[in-house]
């Protein structure tokens, strides 16, 4: 097990398997940052969904719906994402970084298990799971820190069980009826629910 760590600087730096990258929020006034974020979700638009439970009823790419949230979430948002092997976990988790302004490769963190990209404000931690053989070996990963002091994109949550916390939103992915298309259930505790309320009206 181990942690890559992707740290946002100018300029990219290669050095052993940690990748200094830029990041294009770090280091600017938050007005600017939040005008920057802004620029980028108003590349995306979503379909109109009509159920307040949270299901989004068309089918749509992923990468839309990630910037969505992207722009909602705060420090110790913990992001759920359950589904089948390719039904889109790590697309949604790369559309995601990307909208946080992240712009270097966003690999899956199959081998390493987890991928901490220091973004402005707040660090992502990325997680995958799949290899994880008991929940007490996320520890050795630093969990606890990514719970308490950033942004946690999991896949393959279910691997955690008991220390998964109540407060995550989980984001349940499914094909769609188009190769880039998906169909999702969120399932929000109340903290990501008023959140969340122009993504499923499709404010």
């Amino acid at each position: 097990m181990g942690i890559r760590r992707v740290i946002s600087v100018q300029p990219p730096i290669p050095l052993g398997d940690v990748t200094i990258v830029p990041a294009p929020l770090c280091g600017r006034p938050e007005a600017e940052m939040a005008r920057a974020m802004a620029a980028a979700l108003s590349e995306f638009e979503i379909p109109s969904a009509a159920d307040v439970m949270g299901r989004l009823r068309q089918a749509f790419p992923l990468a839309p719906l990630a910037a969505r949230v992207a722009a909602l979430a705060v420090e110790k948002d913990i992001i759920a994402l359950k589904g089948d092997l390719g039904s889109g976990k790590t697309s949604f988790a790369r559309a995601f970084i990307r909208a946080r302004g992240g712009n270097e490769e966003v690999p899956s963190p199959t081998f390493t298990l987890v991928q901490v990209y220091e973004l402005c404000p707040t660090p992502i931690w990325h997680f995958d799971l799949y290899r994880l053989r008991r929940p007490e070996e996320a520890w050795e990963l630093g969990i606890e820190v990514a719970f308490d002091e950033a942004i946690s994109l999991i896949e393959w949550p279910d691997r955690l069980d008991p220390l998964l916390p109540e407060r995550r939103l989980e984001i349940s992915l499914a094909f769609g009826d188009r190769p880039d298309a998906r169909r999702a259930v969120l399932g929000a505790p109340p903290a990501w629910r008023a959140r969340l309320r122009g993504i499923l009206t499709g404010a």
